[in-house]
């Protein structure tokens, strides 16, 4: 399988993609051409654990490495979770289920990705023969940073350098990734929201002068953030994963579509699910749910992408994002794979803020799409309603997503000739990561610290709380440097 970037350059091997992070002209990497997984491998995955239909899956892309030595990492990786199960399907009511990804060491989906990114790019260097020290660049809104810090962390000749908005992230958030142990780790604030740090980061990796000095300090730069396509295809698994279940569980037949409902911020999840589907999974409807920055709801209704718009800070901190960075993968698609409108289209967004698809773009994206948001009121009454009445309690993100996800099948419903088909929402963090929206949104009550927090939310539900979000209690914060984004290059020379 070769790779080739949405904005040009020559196709590479699944390795260098991974290694690389972006592609050449700031492009992102694509598959050549989609793998198919036909009826016949999708009933062989059925009897399969959670590793072998995610070695299946990740083999069908990364075809270089190694079969079984890729199962064993992906045994390893999700031996770390807690539970039998790494990414259980839980049914809620008769057509409603929750996919829960949140029972990773850091209690959020990217755990999914980020556990086995580290096999997948030691590996790389040494099929490609690298030897120099890499150092991974992460902008964060939360969540990926602290799972590639606890990805990476202790790993032979790798850094981890993470950057964060400074107050744009949850307490419980920020105190996971400033109190992360390892001598191969930095983690700084930013003066700004997530768009500035990683819009400073994209233009370090596209800076050729960053580059060559780092390369003059032996250090080579890749990505842990979606950008990079080792992240995003370990998520494709898990709609497949997911879908499996449904059919074993016989609460559809084989053949018979799925609905997923995704909390979006950057992109990436949903699209993972978008290329699921290319592949052959049988999927209804991608129901893209965004919080207050609703910026992508805009933009599959009207077709046009408008990122001058005010940045809110919300209760789901992980979705306040205004360039949603994997979307232009969507756009090459949609495109015809039009190399040059893509490069025409994130120039205007570079400068103008905006750019608009064609008509018959926009057509293909309804028929693939329904995107809907919850603002901050909406999000705690139907977290608050969803534990009334099924005693299953939301993260701030979740309960996004179960709103649009109950808009979308109210109005399918009413639709005498639509088709009724499961939902599947995507629940992407644990309740106790965002305890104190969480405890709001369930009593209408505040509370100042996480931990307390924690402690009511656990006797009100009695949900089983992390052993890892146990531990921050006692951890002391290690990292307390706060820059400007124009001063994150000079922190990655220093940390290099």
């Amino acid at each position: 399988m070769k790779f080739i970037g949405t904005r040009g350059g020559s196709a590479v091997t699944g390795a260098e993609a991974i290694v690389r992070g972006m592609a050449e002209g700031g492009g992102l990497y694509v598959p050549e051409v989609f793998p198919s997984v036909t009826a016949e491998e999708l009933e062989a995955m059925l009897p399969m654990s959670y590793p072998e239909r995610a070695a299946f899956i990740l083999g069908k892309y990364f075809d270089e490495y190694p079969r079984g030595e890729l199962l064993q990492a992906l045994e390893t990786a999700y031996g770390k979770f807690e539970g039998d199960d790494p990414v259980p399907l839980v049914k809620i009511e008769d057509g409603l289920f929750v996919l829960e990804l949140f029972h990773g060491p850091t209690c959020a989906f990217k755990d999914i990705a980020l556990s086995v990114l580290p096999y997948l790019l030691r590996k790389g260097c040494d099929m490609l023969g690298i030897q120099s020290e890499i150092l991974i660049l992460t902008a964060t809104s939360g969540d990926t940073g602290k799972a590639a810090l606890e990805g990476f962390a202790g790993e032979k000749g790798v850094k981890v350098a993470v950057f964060y908005p400074d107050e744009g992230v949850s307490k419980m958030q920020k105190l996971q990734m400033v109190t992360q142990e390892g001598e191969n780790v930095d983690v700084v604030a930013v003066k700004g929201n997530f768009d500035d740090c990683q819009m400073a980061v994209k233009k370090i990796f596209r800076s050729q002068e960053c580059n060559e000095k780092l390369k003059e300090k032996g250090v080579l730069l890749s990505s842990a953030n979606s950008i990079n396509i080792g992240r995003l295809v370990p998520q494709i698994a898990y709609y497949f994963s997911a879908y499996c279940d449904l059919v074993t569980s016989e609460q559809i037949k084989p053949g018979d579509r799925v609905d997923f409902a995704v909390p979006t911020g950057n992109f990436g999840n949903i699209l993972a699910a978008y290329y699921a589907e290319k592949m052959g999974l049988p999927v209804g409807t991608l129901v893209c749910a965004s919080n207050r920055n609703n910026v992508l709801t805009d933009f599959f209704k009207k077709g046009t992408y408008d990122k001058k718009r005010p940045l809110f800070r919300t209760m789901s901190p992980s979705m306040d994002i205004l360039v949603s960075s994997n979307l232009e993968r969507l756009l090459f698609e949609l495109s015809g794979r039009d190399v040059a409108l893509t490069v025409e289209r994130m120039k205007s967004l570079g400068s103008a803020g905006r750019y608009t698809v064609r008509a018959e773009e926009l057509k293909k994206m309804q028929e693939s799409f329904f995107a809907g948001f919850a603002n901050e009121e909406e999000t705690v009454e139907c977290t608050y309603e969803f534990f009334e009445e099924f005693s299953y309690p939301l993260d701030p993100h979740t309960g996004v997503a179960m709103h649009v996800a109950r808009t979308y099948c109210r109005k399918r419903a009413e639709d005498v000739n639509a088709e009724q088909r499961p939902m599947v929402v995507v629940s992407t963090a644990s309740p106790y990561k965002f305890p104190q929206a969480v405890y709001y949104a369930l009593t209408g009550n505040d509370v100042k610290d996480s931990f307390k927090g924690i402690k009511r939310i656990h006797l009100i539900t009695a949900m089983k709380v992390p052993e890892s979000l146990k531990e921050l209690r006692y951890k002391p914060p290690r990292f307390k440097a706060v820059v400007a984004p124009d001063k994150i290059f000079e922190e990655v020379l220093n940390f290099a």
